[in-house]
């Protein structure tokens, strides 16, 4: 496995995996829809036009994963962290978490923030692994109009709806 950045020249390979990304965080609250390319590589050059690090994990060529790093007042916060569902488990996501680890640690850090959907049990998990245990915020709305939250989530003995 490889780390490759990203830039705008291959901004388009990337673009899939920031598409199937989206369409990954609309399954964790319910909803079906498509990946969309060109989408994913607007937002992806919007993240290079702001100076954020952006890494892909690369196989023989293939593009397997990728992370966003957005740095804030010189915290380093996971943006997007991504690994195609046949890539898992075989270093990609270890790789690119890596790289923002070191990012972190060159501007005075000595670790990352995470914003984690709820619902994402496999991105919990893999933090987990590498030492993540302190829960840092929760943000809490009130419900736009018309939406209809389709499930709960449990914090402290809470349910807030999801």
């Amino acid at each position: 496995m490889e780390l490759i950045s990203i830039n705008a020249d291959n901004a388009p390979k990337a673009a899939p995996l920031v598409a199937d990304f989206r369409v990954t965080l609309d399954s964790y609250k319910g909803r079906v829809s498509r990946p969309d390319a060109e989408a994913g590589k607007e937002e992806l050059l919007y993240f290079l036009d702001r100076g954020w690090p952006v890494f892909a994990a690369a196989e023989n060529g293939e593009y397997a994963g990728y992370i966003v790093c957005r740095i804030d007042d010189g915290c380093v916060w996971v943006e997007h962290i991504y690994v195609k569902p046949g890539y898992r488990r075989r270093g990609a996501a270890s790789l690119l978490f890596r790289k923002a680890e070191e990012i972190a640690v060159s501007l005075g850090g000595d670790t990352l923030f995470n914003f984690v959907h709820p619902n994402n049990l496999g991105m919990i998990e893999f933090l987990r692994t590498k030492g993540y245990t302190v829960l840092n915020l929760i943000e809490i709305r009130k419900p736009f109009k018309g939406e209809r939250p389709a499930t709960t989530v449990r914090v402290n003995g809470v349910d807030f709806d999801y």
